[in-house]
């Protein structure tokens, strides 16, 4: 495998060829090339696999380089560097084949892996065309055949049973050469990306680096891993055959911590493994239903182990709530703080006693959530518009995957009407931004529900307030800005006294003629002729 790098920047050329492994990427040779005519020189002379050429250069662009290699039909994986994202630059590198659009300032780890995948996809090329060429095509297509055999097994576990007789029509469906007897073992991961990490921000290039480190770390003359699939975001199955019979629990416990430790630092990701029963595959309905079942029901603590075995032999538990009357008198005395430290001290309580699956924890969720709503009624505070949007829903879905989530979660929440207090305590602070949104948007619909929603007030409250802070009712001052926005307009414009009526917020024409003389003491119009025949005098 080859590669060829082209940049009309030295550095740039230098820095690719010291900081890069490539003997780790299998690649056993590197030409260099600081133009376009000298890197068509190299490809017509030399074997490539693999491009990663800068797309600005003075004699060429990477761009024109791509097109003349595709014209040429070479099997090419081409990598882009570019130091602008430039949207046409995207387009083109799509119409033109690339594996990847990459913007510099380089960042090696990222490339590395890129590499890596441009030359699975160059390997997978060259086997896809010497099958062909050997009349083997059909080889090509196995380990997907393999792949759609697993995810229909795994798929069709969740709902009911599988039938003896479902897998033994997939088996010949896909002409596999699977047994009833051979002995299956599943594991599924759950990984956990950090926030800011690969995983969050690149999934394919995080889920390609995840199966890496899988497949390494499956090495084992003991099995043979068919297939590794994600049956949903962040969660993986690895389903391993035994060549003889299995080993013993702690073996893959072993395994699990492995995986955990290398998970961590490498993929920047906390991460659980989940061990199934092993059995053989007339067996693998009921199997794989447990291994989901578990994955659903329990409420797991990130980075450890965790085994179908131990799962099925505890007993089921039934919710014990905290004291509530205690935790309500913290929130009535105002103490949020010492109200978050003793639902996560409970919260860790309950795990210390075994007793904590997915139900328990989505009771105690709610019973949390329901203390901190009524708080903020209390206050005034209109609990569902404050925590209404995409990071609450997020947050909520996310608190029951892990003990971690929950405590993110339970903290979220309390910070959040903590500061909300802090905020709606401070009558002036309210007042000024309800001014300030009336004055900024008085040309559109200002009822009294609409203001209490910008600062997530019960209407009534948020009335009560402004009234006592400004000494005006909201439907005063809100009629107040509009005429005053009104007598501008009529003094510095020609617009008509009907445009600028709906302007400030009154589609009501004889309605709004009427507000503008009770206020002023003349109609629009009168007003306009006054104030324009004062500027003409």
């Amino acid at each position: 495998m080859n590669i060829l790098l082209v940049d009309d920047d030295y550095y740039v050329i230098a820095a690719l060829q010291k900081k890069i492994d490539w003997t780790l990427l299998d690649i056993e040779t590197v030409y260099t090339a600081n133009n376009v005519a000298q890197a068509r020189e190299i490809l017509e002379k030399h074997s490539v696999q693999i491009l990663i050429s800068d797309i600005e250069m003075p004699q060429g662009s990477g761009l024109e380089l791509l097109a003349w290699i595709r014209e040429r039909q070479f099997s090419i994986q081409a990598i882009l560097l570019t130091n602008y994202a430039d949207f046409n630059y995207a387009q083109k590198a799509i119409e033109l084949q690339s594996f990847e659009y990459f913007l510099k300032p380089i960042e090696f780890d990222k490339l590395m892996l890129i590499i890596q995948k441009a030359v699975v996809r160059a390997k997978e090329q060259q086997s896809n065309e010497q099958a062909i060429l050997g009349g083997y095509y059909w080889q090509k297509n196995q380990s997907k055949n393999v792949e759609h055999f697993w995810r229909r097994l795994v798929s069709g576990s969740t709902s009911f049973p599988l039938k003896q007789a479902d897998i033994t029509h997939a088996i010949q469906e896909q002409n596999l050469s699977y047994q009833m007897s051979d002995l299956i073992q599943p594991l599924l991961f759950n990984v956990f990306p950090h926030n800011g990490s690969m995983g969050k921000e690149e999934k394919d290039l995080f889920d390609f680096a995840l199966l890496n480190v899988l497949y390494e770390l499956l090495q084992n003359p003991g099995y043979k891993v068919e297939s590794i699939l994600e049956v949903k975001e962040y969660n993986w199955i690895a389903i391993l055959k035994w060549n003889g019979h299995p080993e013993d629990a702690g073996e893959l416990q072993a395994f699990g911590a492995s995986f955990i430790q290398k998970a961590v630092p490498y993929l920047k990701c906390d991460a659980c493994c989940n061990i199934g029963i092993s059995g053989e595959l007339h067996h693998i309905g009921n199997i794989l239903k447990q291994l989901l079942n578990m994955d659903e029901e329990l409420t797991k603590c990130r980075n450890r182990t965790y085994l179908v075995a131990n799962y099925l032999q505890q007993p089921k538990t039934t919710y014990t709530p905290p004291d509530l009357a205690q935790l309500e008198e913290l929130l009535n005395q105002n103490k949020l703080a010492v109200f978050l430290e003793e639902a996560i001290r409970y919260l860790k309580s309950m795990l210390s006693h075994h007793c904590l699956d997915t139900s328990v924890l989505g009771l105690y969720r709610l019973d949390i959530v329901q203390l901190v709503y009524s708080f903020l009624k209390l206050k005034g505070i209109q609990a569902h518009k404050l925590y209404a949007g995409r990071v609450n829903d997020q947050m909520l879905l996310h608190s029951l995957h892990s003990i971690e989530d929950m405590e993110e979660y339970l903290r979220y929440l309390v910070n959040t009407a903590m500061e909300y207090r802090d905020f709606a305590a401070q009558p002036k602070s309210i007042a000024e931004e309800i001014k300030q949104y009336i004055h900024a948007h008085y040309g559109d619909d200002l009822t009294r529900n609409d203001l209490a929603e910008i600062v997530y007030l019960n209407p009534d409250y948020l009335a009560r307030l402004f009234k006592r802070e400004t000494g005006i009712s909201l439907g005063s001052y809100v009629i107040q800005v509009r005429i005053a926005a009104a007598k501008h307009l009529l003094e510095t414009t020609s617009l008509s006294v009907y445009t600028i009526a709906s302007k400030t917020g009154y589609t009501n024409y004889s309605y709004f003629s009427k507000l503008f003389k009770q206020e002023v003491g003349l109609s629009p119009n009168e007003y306009k002729k006054e104030q324009h025949s004062h500027g003409v005098g």
